[in-house]
């Protein structure tokens, strides 16, 4: 069975920091070969196609944010750098996505996002205040084969090196991940690691995660967000962040 997992976002930066919220989504289906399949409406007619999509805020500088689809707000609770909502479902074709500041119709950050049916999508928004961007990544969700699970890594920090994903003590899962660039996911054992986000080709360490629980057969995104720029505040120093996109079980 697949299960869309409400984010796991778990954060610990180089002071070993850390964050982290959990829950379950709605939206399950027993197959996921058709979103629309799933969904009915109380005279048995079938409801308009949809995609799924996720959001998350990794913009160093941005406040505390709404999202919306055209008009149609998507979150309940605002949410902060490092943060986002799950999956929802959505209409398919093309889709204005904006952020505002939280409580109010002040945009932050606006595009038009082309969504196409059964599909998954995860949505960052990232870099600097003036020079905001989004990053739309087609999630593919193929359950790992027995005894692995799946890992991509993203580098979504403005101004850090390109980057490598490395099991400390072992092997490169990830290489040479430029800003906006990101893997697919990759098979590793499933396992208990500590993850190393390190600056391309060397050992120097630029975010640590500790004690990561990489469960057989779910799907996991790893990022690195912040700034690397000497006298950056704590707040929005380079970290790396981890969530869980799917399980099967």
């Amino acid at each position: 069975m697949l299960v869309l997992q409400k984010k796991k976002f778990m954060m610990k930066n180089v002071q070993h920091n850390s964050r982290k919220w959990a829950g379950m989504v709605g939206m399950m289906c027993l197959l996921a070969v058709a979103l629309s399949s799933c969904l009915k409406t109380n005279d048995n007619q079938p409801q308009a196609p949809i995609a799924l999509l996720s959001v998350i805020n990794a913009a160093p500088d941005a406040p505390s944010l709404d999202f919306y689809l055209d008009a149609n707000k998507a979150n309940v609770y605002s949410f902060g750098f490092g943060n986002g909502i799950d999956y929802v479902s959505a209409y398919t074709g093309k889709r204005t996505a904006k952020f505002t500041t939280a409580g109010t119709q002040t945009v932050y950050k606006s595009d038009t996002l082309t969504l196409n049916q059964n599909r998954y999508y995860s949505l960052f928004l990232t870099n600097t205040t003036g020079n905001e961007q989004l990053l739309l990544l087609s999630d593919t969700i193929a359950k790992p084969a027995d005894g692995k699970a799946g890992v991509r890594l993203i580098n979504l920090s403005p101004d850090a090196p390109a980057v490598d994903l490395v099991i400390k003590d072992g092997a490169t899962v990830v290489a040479n991940k430029a800003f906006k660039a990101y893997s697919g996911f990759v098979p590793v054992a499933s396992n208990k690691y500590t993850l190393e986000i390190r600056q391309a080709g060397t050992a120097t360490v630029l975010a640590t995660l500790t004690n990561v629980n990489l469960s057989n057969g779910s799907l996991y995104t790893v990022w690195l967000q912040g700034l690397a720029a000497a006298g950056t505040p704590d707040a929005k120093k380079l970290a790396g962040k981890i969530q869980t996109n799917v399980y099967y079980y």
